[in-house]
């Protein structure tokens, strides 16, 4: 989260060109979004499975990042993919996220709906509108970023495992509220490998995404690293921010 909102201060600097990030998480990490109140984690419960907590820059509910794939785009506000309204922005991505989820296998579908339910903790179990579903479940979750002219969008692609497990994590009124919430998940969410029968790893899922922003987008991606003032700034914001508990606990 740190390298995401570095790389969007860099570009609105004019320091870095647009960015397309992918990324994955050691170990598996609980993110909150950024108005989340903290008191829907049960810390001890999340403790326990060895998971860690981070509150996004983003907006939305919590998600938790384990046998995923995570994206960012990063660019000025006045890029073309960026260009006008949030709504708009996010329907424009959607072309390549869709094209990246094509070159798998899968058939993706344009969530064009409401935002998800402010009273639900978790991300995944709601559609939000220009998300993406498969077999009428969300399968891809994003969130977007406006700050001092640059857009940062990032989102996650669960590939595998029980998309019930953040509720063992989550606060619940009795253990059958939690395993009520758990089927719900099931029933609303899924994964790449739950969606094609067969498993897919990160290289997979990543070439495919980078070949979909190529592709949907006519994006022209050139593979580089981090520089050394994002890394040195990414520094600063984790402990700011990303890594301070007064940042990720507050109510």
């Amino acid at each position: 989260m740190a390298l995401d909102e570095a790389i969007l201060e860099s570009v609105a600097g004019g320091a870095s060109p647009p960015t397309v990030r992918l990324y994955g998480w050691n170990p598996a990490c609980l993110s909150l979004g950024y108005a989340q109140s903290s008191l829907d984690v049960d810390l001890e419960a999340l403790s326990h499975a060895g998971w860690e907590l981070v509150r996004r820059p983003t907006g939305g509910k919590a998600i938790l990042h384990t046998d995923e794939l995570t994206y960012a785009v990063i660019g000025p506000a006045d890029h073309p993919l960026f260009r006008d309204s949030v709504p708009v922005s996010y329907q424009r991505l959607s072309v390549g996220l869709m094209a990246g989820l094509q070159q798998l296998g899968i058939r993706p579908q344009l969530q064009s709906g409401s935002s998800p339910n402010g009273s639900n903790p978790i991300c995944f179990q709601v559609p939000g509108a220009y998300e993406l579903t498969a077999d009428g479940m969300k399968l891809l979750g994003s969130a977007q970023l406006r700050r001092a002219g640059a857009v940062l969008q990032h989102g996650s692609l669960p590939l595998q495992g029980d998309i019930a497990r953040i509720c063992l994590a989550l606060n619940y009124s009795s253990p059958a509220a939690r395993e009520a919430a758990a089927s719900a998940v099931r029933g609303d969410a899924t994964t790449v490998e739950r969606a094609l029968g067969h498993p897919v790893s990160w290289e997979q899922a990543a070439g495919a995404l980078a070949e979909g922003f190529r592709s949907g987008l006519k994006l022209v991606l050139e593979p580089a690293n981090p520089t050394e003032s994002e890394l040195r700034r990414a520094g600063e914001l984790e402990r700011e921010k990303y890594g301070n508990l007064e940042w990720n606990l507050r109510v």
